[in-house]
């Protein structure tokens, strides 16, 4: 995983410096790319993990916002393999960022709405405050998640809340199955290599920098080339191959959640079309 970071704050890594555009249009676009993928508005900072206030597309103002991150950034630790975790109290607080990546607000939970390592690596926390709330207090919109599955070639930025620092590049593919130690992911996005997320980026919004929307979670990478062990995963295909990116980062897509999301943004995991794991009473 993309660590959560306990104790000591690291240093952060730098991205190496681009080439020079070849003309002053290029230029002009690639501000313009920058400019729009920097910002920070709806990231939040975990004391340990980065997130961001999310909505799904039938959210409405009154409904209590949701903070989307890891699965392995819950305060409880690592749910096992198999392991769901739903509707559970929780009074964890969430720095808000806006623009600039300034806090501007301490948000608080009520409790953690859904939380799995298993298939995805995701949590959602539901907060005390709405939607409404957030935006006329602090001038804030939640991020929107995609329905639609991401597509290979997209231009993305990874928001870390925590480091409150960007990355860019494209989405490089899909693994069918990205296998770390204990834990299996489903369908996992992957990264082209200038997205070199650090520890503390775990949880940080994948957004499509041309829709603004919200595609994946990043949640892990390679760092020593070792096969399928913890903090480096391996992809397996559909024939059992095993191929290991060392260096490479990976996300969870999160479109699947949409179809979860009902009435009052309360997680329905009986909803038609939700498939994210449930637990194993609700099996």
């Amino acid at each position: 995983m993309n660590k959560p970071l306990v104790g000591a704050v690291f240093g952060l890594l730098l991205i190496g410096a681009t080439a020079a555009p070849a003309t002053a249009v290029e230029a002009q676009h690639e501000a313009k790319v920058k400019a729009k993928a920097a910002s920070f508005a709806g990231a939040v900072a975990l004391s340990n993990c980065s997130g961001s206030v999310v909505r799904v597309p039938d959210s409405q103002p009154t409904d209590p916002a949701l903070v989307m991150s890891n699965g392995h950034c819950l305060e409880s630790g690592f749910p096992g393999p198999g392991e769901v975790v739903v509707d559970q109290p929780s009074s964890r607080t969430f720095s808000l960022l806006n623009s600039a990546g300034s806090k501007v607000a301490t948000l608080r939970a009520d409790k953690i709405a859904y939380g799995t390592m298993t298939d995805t690596d995701v949590s959602l926390y539901q907060l005390t405050s709405t939607y409404q709330q957030i935006e006329s207090s602090y001038g804030i919109k939640a991020l929107e998640l995609s329905a639609s599955h991401p597509t290979a070639g997209t231009a993305i930025t990874v928001v870390s809340g925590y480091w409150k620092k960007t990355y860019s590049c494209n989405i490089d593919g899909f693994a069918y199955r990205l296998k770390e130690g204990e834990w299996t992911w489903k369908d996992s996005v992957r990264y082209t290599s200038t997205c070199n997320t650090i520890g503390g980026t775990s949880g940080s919004p994948v957004v499509d920098q041309a829709s603004g929307k919200v595609v994946a979670v990043n949640n892990t990478g390679n760092e020593d080339g070792a096969r399928c062990t913890d903090n480096n995963p391996c992809e397996v295909d559909e024939n059992g191959t095993v191929t290991v990116r060392k260096g490479i980062n990976y996300a969870q897509e999160t479109y699947g959640i949409v179809p979860c999301v009902g009435i009052g943004n309360k997680i329905d995991l009986s909803a038609a079309g939700c498939e994210l794991p449930k637990p194993k009473l609700l099996r």
